[in-house]
């Protein structure tokens, strides 16, 4: 089952079940499983960026949020 995205293959939202163009890059590592350099990416939309960044700030996870053009994880 394909999953719809947004027009021009935009990356979409991580939230569960939203569809919306990502605006934001919700960078974050589990200090228990991943080395302090190490970074993973959250995608969000601006509806949900603080709801996903709540969710990784309780956890300990967040390392910081950027926009998503300026997201070095996604670039290249």
């Amino acid at each position: 089952m394909s999953i719809p995205r947004p027009p021009g293959d935009a990356p979409i939202c991580s939230a569960r079940g939203c569809r919306a163009p990502a605006q934001w890059a919700l960078r974050w590592n589990n200090p228990r499983l991943h080395t302090a350099d190490r970074r993973k990416t959250w995608l969000a939309c601006a509806d949900h960026r603080a709801s996903l960044g709540d969710f990784l700030d309780a956890r300990g996870f967040l390392r910081e949020v950027a926009p998503l053009a300026g997201s070095p994880t996604l670039d290249g």
